[in-house]
């Protein structure tokens, strides 16, 4: 099984007979239903007003539309003209001008007379049942949306009715071998466990102040992916953001070292950092950490590699001001296609939609390095507490691991100078190596030092060295071998030492 949850079928998805897939028209909803529909079957797309449903049975018509294969919307709720005039708002007219819908809402006229009540099953003197049939048959549709089927619990006269009603029609659309997707106003006062009973699979969607979800609960005769999932709706329509799963993805990779294209630095960490590794740059605010990982994506560039950099908590224009007073030929990187560099607005991605746009660097653009800054802003934007940052980091550091990418996280630590700690959250053990910088008061100066904590892959050189940002990039000094208390945050001289600060730059 390689869903997360327990809510997938315990058939193996090796056991499984061999089924054509019909796409849904979401890849991302395709990934997690490891291909698609199957065929011939019913699913139910369920949830409370406006969080997206008819927009999915808008996807899965499309897609039709563009294979060929013969469609039919019955709809029981919206007037024929609202629903073409909301499918076109959302990019779908081309599309929906071709497919047949039956309309099936009631018309104004059906409560000019209140006197008049019409029987269970009829609407304006007409059998709903009935011309859905004839529709049916007259179409002979691959693909069918019926929206809402819970309509039906009205023109019902009990619930033994209804249930009865609905197996009956799930049966007939069946028999005509289409494959269909049903929506479902699934409310308090509503419930509608009946019929995800009924139906072959169960898609929900929900919707809160901060985010749209999916999720799959019911998937027969096939394996799926399971938990929470992220969902987007705006113009274009819907996207869906599959939950990563690190398993799932691996590359054949050299774990070679990649250089810093600073002497200094390189021998601090013995050579650089490794393919397929996780570094934390640690250190307090200002004291060069974006700039020190920006350097590994300058000397990469060189080389021709394609980096990426994921702005939480700068603007990228002044990411690309500062890093150009150093003379880093950023914006030359972006025009030659070797640096990507994305600002994200905090409380508008989800981890989802992240990892999602990892992806696609890693599996469509080859991007060999990725660095996310920083892990403060990260929290915020996955909108997490401590313990899910940890979560969602590992999972994305996992992935970027399995292919191979050098991944740089930014950590920032509260004090300018005191007791020295690595990170504010419990990360370290995510990575495979930590690169320190610090401040220090000598002499009356403030002055930096870099130095290496841990390192997997290899040997690393256990000093402190000087560390200065200049207008020609980052300068690394011999190793401050007369320095003690550093980490204490009581840096002093050796007495009798040979070596002093202004040596030590």
């Amino acid at each position: 099984m390689t869903n997360t949850t327990d809510t997938s079928t315990d058939v193996s998805a090796d056991e499984l007979p061999s089924r054509g897939r019909v796409p849904t028209g979401l890849t991302g909803l395709d990934e997690i239903l490891d291909g698609g529909y199957l065929d011939k079957r019913n699913y139910l797309v369920r949830g409370s007003p406006g969080v997206g449903k008819t927009l999915i049975g808008f996807h899965f018509l499309a897609a039709g539309v563009h294979a060929d294969d013969r469609v039919l919307f019955i709809n029981l709720g919206e007037a024929e003209s609202d629903i073409r005039q909301n499918a076109a708002q959302f990019g779908f007219g081309g599309e929906f001008e071709t497919v047949p819908i039956v309309d099936l809402s009631p018309s104004a006229g059906y409560f000019t007379d209140a006197g008049d009540i019409f029987p269970p099953d009829e609407v304006e003197g007409r059998s709903v049942t009935q011309e859905i049939v004839d529709e049916v048959l007259a179409h002979e549709p691959d693909r069918v949306v019926v929206d809402p089927l819970s309509q039906f619990r009205y023109l019902s006269t009990d619930e033994a009715h209804f249930r009865k009603q609905v197996l009956s029609f799930l049966k007939f659309l069946k028999e005509s071998e289409a494959t269909v997707v049903l929506t479902s106003e699934s409310t308090t006062a509503t419930p509608d466990d009946d019929i995800q009973f009924m139906s072959d699979g169960v898609v929900t969607l929900d919707y809160s102040s901060t985010a749209r979800t999916l999720e799959i609960s019911k998937f027969r005769g096939s394996d799926f992916q399971g938990g929470t999932h992220a969902v987007r709706i705006d113009d274009d329509g819907m996207t869906v953001f599959p939950r990563l799963r690190p398993g799932k993805h691996r590359a054949d990779f050299s774990p070679d070292p990649i250089s810093s294209g600073v002497p200094e630095m390189d021998q601090l960490l013995h050579g650089g950092l490794e393919r397929g590794t996780v570094t934390l740059i640690s250190g307090p605010t200002g004291v060069g950490k974006t700039t020190t990982g920006a350097q590994f994506m300058k000397e990469a560039a060189g080389r021709g590699d394609r980096s990426v950099v994921y702005l939480f908590e700068e603007a990228k224009t002044t990411f690309l001001h500062r890093s150009e007073a150093i003379h880093m030929p950023v914006r030359d990187m972006i025009d030659r296609g070797t640096l990507a560099v994305k600002e994200i607005e905090s409380l508008q991605l989800s981890s989802e939609e992240l990892s999602n746009d990892i992806r696609h660097e890693i599996e469509e653009e080859d991007t060999g390095i990725v660095m996310i800054d920083g892990i403060e802003g990260y929290q915020h934007t996955i909108r997490g507490d401590s313990d899910r940052v940890v979560t969602e980091l590992h999972a994305l550091c996992s992935y970027l691991q399995n292919m191979g990418v050098t991944t740089i996280l930014i950590g920032e630590v509260g004090a300018v100078t005191g007791d020295f700690r690595v990170t504010k959250h419990e990360i370290s053990y995510l990575a495979d190596n930590v690169l320190f910088l610090r401040y220090l008061e000598l002499d009356g100066h403030l002055r930096k030092a870099i130095g290496v904590l841990k390192k997997r892959a290899s040997d690393f050189e256990r000093t402190l060295r000087g560390f200065e940002i200049t207008e020609y990039g980052i300068a690394v000094g011999d190793p401050l071998t007369g320095l003690r208390g550093v980490l204490r945050g009581e840096p002093r001289w050796i007495e009798d030492s040979n070596t002093s600060a202004g040596s030590n730059g």
